[in-house]
Parts: C-alpha cells; sequence; structure tokens
C-alpha cells in the first residue's frame, strides 16, 4: 500500500515547463537558450550569442549562461573558437559518454554530470527499467556559463527559474550556476534512491512471502544491475565535488566554495544508500537461493518418499510374476486377495511413517 502511495506521489509531481525546449526555440536546433545575466536580473534582447557575449565585455560585468542540448562538431566549433575552448574538452562535450569529473583547462573549467530518472513502472520485472541516465556538461569562464545536455531528460528549466527568483544568489556569477547545477543532479540522486527504495521493498516482500516464486532471481539481478547503473552515475562524482570544495580555483570564489561542500554531502547519502541497497540485494539473493535449495530438498524428499512406497507392491508383484510351477499361493483360493491387502497395509504403514517424520 505505502509502495502504490509513493509512485502516485511522484506521479503527481510534475516540475516546470521548460519553455527554452529546442521545438520553441528561434535559435537553432541545438542552441536551447541565451540569456545574459547582470546583478543577479536576467536582460532581454540579447538572442545571438556574439551579440550577449560582446554586451557583457564591453560593460564587464555580468555573463552569459549558453544552454544546448546535443550539439554536433560544426555547432560547437564555433563557439568553442569564439570563447576559447580546449579542444580535449570540446571533444568530450560532443562525444559524451564520460565519466564524473572536473577538469581545468587554463582560466576554463570543465564539468561533467551524469543525470539520472527514475522509471516508473507498474511491477518490476526482468527486464524492467529502473534507472534511465543522460549526462550534463557545463564549461565555465569568468563571463559565460555553457551547458551541454545529452539525454532525453534533466532540462534545467527549473534550475534556472529557481537561480532567477534568487538574484543575490545568481548575482555570485557563473559559479553559482555551477552550483545550482551539480545540487540539482545530486538532489535527483537523492530522489532516484529514494524511489528505488519501493522495488527494493517489493522484491523483498516477495522473497520472504509464504509462496514466494522461484522465478524471483530474474528481478532480483535486474534490480542489482539498474543499481550499478546508478551507482556508476553517483559514485565517480564524489572527487570532482571535493574538487570544487577545497581546492583555490580561480572560477570558483570563496563564497561559493563552501556551498559546494552541502552538495558533497548530500551525494555522501545518496552512495551510502545505494550501497546499503546493493549490500541488502546480496542478502535478499543468498535467501531466495537458500529458498530454492530448501523447496528442491523437500521436493526430493516427496519424491523419494513416494518412490519408496511403490517399491512395495513392485517388489510383490515382481516375486508373482516370475511364473514359477511350485509357488505357495499360486492356487489357493484367497491368495490373491491376500496379496493385495499386505500390500495396502505396507504402503499405509511406510506413508505414515514418511508422514511423521516430516517427508510428506
Amino acid at each position: 500500500m505505502f509502495s502504490n502511495l509513493r509512485r502516485a506521489v511522484r506521479r503527481g509531481y510534475r516540475r516546470a515547463v521548460d519553455l527554452s525546449h529546442p521545438a520553441r526555440s528561434p535559435l537553432g536546433s541545438s542552441v536551447v537558450n541565451c540569456v545574459v545575466y547582470q546583478d543577479g536580473v536576467r536582460q532581454e534582447g540579447c538572442a545571438e550569442v556574439e551579440e550577449a557575449l560582446r554586451r557583457v565585455r564591453k560593460t564587464g560585468e555580468g555573463f552569459v549562461w549558453i544552454g544546448l542540448h546535443e550539439p554536433s562538431q560544426l555547432e560547437l566549433a564555433g563557439l568553442a573558437e569564439l570563447l576559447g575552448l580546449h579542444p580535449l574538452a570540446v571533444e568530450d562535450a560532443v562525444h559524451a559518454h564520460q565519466r564524473p569529473k572536473v577538469e581545468r583547462y587554463d582560466d576554463t573549467l570543465f564539468a561533467v554530470f551524469k543525470t539520472v530518472r527514475y522509471v516508473e513502472h507498474e511491477e518490476l520485472t526482468a527486464t524492467s527499467e529502473v534507472v534511465e541516465t543522460g549526462e550534463l556538461m557545463a564549461f565555465v569562464g569568468a563571463d559565460f556559463v555553457i551547458t551541454i545536455r545529452h539525454g532525453g531528460h534533466g532540462t534545467l528549466g527549473p534550475v534556472r527559474e529557481a537561480l532567477e527568483a534568487e538574484p543575490e544568489q545568481l548575482a555570485k556569477g557563473p559559479a553559482a550556476v555551477l552550483h545550482a547545477i551539480a545540487d540539482h543532479v545530486v538532489d535527483d540522486y537523492v530522489a532516484v534512491t529514494d524511489a528505488v527504495q519501493s522495488d527494493m521493498d517489493a522484491v523483498e516482500t516477495a522473497v520472504f512471502s509464504e509462496h514466494g516464486g522461484r522465478g524471483d532471481a530474474g528481478r532480483i539481478y535486474q534490480l542489482k544491475r539498474e543499481l550499478l547503473e546508478l551507482r556508476r552515475a553517483v559514485a565517480p562524482l564524489g572527487r570532482p565535488l571535493e574538487q570544487l570544495a577545497t581546492q583555490p580555483i580561480p572560477v570558483i570564489p570563496p563564497e561559493v566554495r563552501a556551498y559546494f561542500r552541502d552538495v558533497a554531502d548530500h551525494l555522501t547519502r545518496a552512495t551510502e544508500q545505494i550501497a546499503a541497497y546493493d549490500g541488502l540485494l546480496d542478502s535478499i539473493l543468498q535467501a531466495h537461493l537458500a529458498q530454492v535449495t530448501v523447496a528442491q530438498n523437500e521436493d526430493m524428499r516427496k519424491i523419494t518418499a513416494w518412490a519408496a512406497i511403490v517399491a512395495v507392491p513392485t517388489m510383490v508383484c515382481g516375486v508373482y510374476g516370475m511364473n514359477f510351477d511350485h509357488m505357495p499361493e499360486l492356487h489357493w483360493t484367497y491368495g490373491y486377495p491376500l496379496v493385495l491387502a499386505v500390500m495396502a497395509v505396507a504402503c499405509w504403514v511406510i506413508h505414515r511413517g514418511f508422514r511423521r517424520n516430516g517427508w510428506l
């Protein structure tokens, strides 16, 4: 009941719509948005990247936030030349499939985050997809932020709206945007980790139920695979966040560095919870295998007991089927019913003995 309630709550929750979706953007196929911020306030009238960057650098105030969605090498090459992005970082941003990391190229910071999303499903099966992953990358400079999203989820519309609602935080510059992105990604880690709890409860209940099915092993292995994918997204981010929180980086002011420590704490919680889930799944799997072994042993005992019961009439019939001419009871009037009675009594005694010992 509680797992169904959690699913209903999650389905009822919807994030704010990202109005800068590429399908509604006049900026092109990969450019989602291009906005100039000064003193934490969004400035209007700067739709072109060159114009926005020229305005920021002319006044020496504010920064430009450029959002991209799965850009091609050609589409990103112009921005790379305009902003002086390192070719290695540009290559990683285009091809994706990177581990979470933070790399510094001169005065530019390149950060990679793995985004995750919980896939809703009515019932966990051996082929259910539980966790869907994507990638989110950010180039952070003194007066610009470029965010690049890969995958069908992980939109930054809610992050942008939340930051614009706090001009004091946004006025701290591109580092504040990087912190908001990291915080958003880690919050999703925590939410997905909590959502997996319902699947853990379902598997555990099924295994330890009175009529636990022997096909639960496939569900357990599938959940372990999905949990491994979640761990690959969460665990490697620990060191990059530690770097952002402790190491002096020119584009990260000291007053923003403390915020990354808070994000690192939340990441630690998610990492520990995933490790605990993995250990619990190992225990559930061992318990399931033990239950299967016990069930097989019980089946074998039942088969053996019935084979022993059937052996009695088989032996008697075998003796009287040898067709010797001089055998007692063959020509006796009551021989046939007597043999049947002896076989029935013998089978009943053996059956009662097996029932008393718990074999049947």
